[in-house]
């Protein structure tokens, strides 16, 4: 009698654990609720922006609409072929070339910033060395250096990625070296009780806590790292072709070319939030589970 109790308490503890296994896949109303509650204003925002546009654009004059046209005559005149046949063609080439710069720069910004912030977080005197430089990168206008960018790298892809790596390279410094130097006074001392060595430290106590704010700063950077690509086709034209999405902006720009140019705008933006959105993603699937600030 006794075992038979026992199994079918163990039968029920089973069924117990396949339930709370099979539970998440079931969307409950009130996540549903959450879910709609989360996209409704957004997209409420979206509508709003739309009206103010289409407002906007008839409270000029007759001569100045081409500078705000409306929103779907740039979806007609500068997403499709019937203006200009190469417009959809020119937009994913641009969308390419400017991606290709963003991720060489912001991956570059990634190692170089990790590691100046290892380093700041390891020395007192290291961190007051290299902060002020880190703010001179972030301070300068690269409207002052382009002369010698230009003689260093050229007026190629490569000056436009040591731009993209300029602007997008502070905030990986600062959130990284703000996560390095969070943790706790006790948890510090509960690693010397135990001997653990700097590197130990680092590794075991440091980067884990660091992993939220180090993500935010990743996530900061990739949006500027289209920002900065797109800053660098401007000042780095050069003879690359296809031309990527800045140069594009700045060409329809100057042929009056009202509908391709908010058709880029919107291009680069998208990219934008692509880049924002990955990494968001990656920071949730690395933390999500245990970091209540990532909810």
């Amino acid at each position: 009698m006794a075992r038979s109790l026992t199994d079918n308490t163990q039968v029920t503890a089973i069924a117990d654990e396949l339930v709370a296994e099979e539970e998440p896949l079931v969307v409950s109303p009130r996540k549903k609720r959450r879910r709609a509650a989360d996209i409704l204003p957004a997209f409420g925002v979206f509508i709003i922006f739309i009206g103010l546009w289409y407002a906007y654009h008839y409270s000029l004059p007759s001569y100045k609409q081409w500078v705000v046209p409306l929103p779907h005559d740039v979806l007609l005149h500068g997403f499709t072929e019937k203006d200009n046949p190469e417009n959809p063609v020119s937009l994913l080439q641009g969308l390419l070339i400017t991606g290709r710069v963003a991720l060489q720069g912001l991956a570059i910004a990634i190692i170089l910033g990790t590691i100046v912030a290892v380093l700041m977080s390891q020395a007192k005197w290291i961190e007051n060395a290299a902060y002020p430089y880190a703010v001179a990168i972030q301070a300068i206008p690269i409207l002052a250096i382009v002369p010698v960018l230009r003689t260093l790298f050229g007026q190629g892809l490569m000056a436009r990625t040591v731009v993209c790596v300029m602007i997008s390279i502070f905030p990986i410094i600062i959130n990284t070296l703000f996560g390095l130097k969070a943790a706790e006074p006790l948890q510090h001392d509960l690693f010397t009780l135990h001997g653990a060595g700097r590197w130990t430290r680092l590794w075991k106590l440091q980067f884990p806590g660091a992993l939220p704010a180090i993500f935010e700063g990743y996530r900061i950077a990739a949006g500027l790292s289209v920002v900065g690509a797109i800053v660098g086709e401007f000042f780095f034209r050069g003879t690359v072709r296809p031309r990527g999405l800045g140069i594009l902006i700045d060409l329809y720009t100057s042929r009056l070319w009202g509908e391709q140019t908010y058709a880029a705008i919107i291009v680069a933006a998208l990219l934008s939030l692509v880049f924002f959105w990955a990494f968001g993603l990656l920071r949730k699937a690395v933390v999500g589970r245990w970091y209540q600030g990532a909810r």
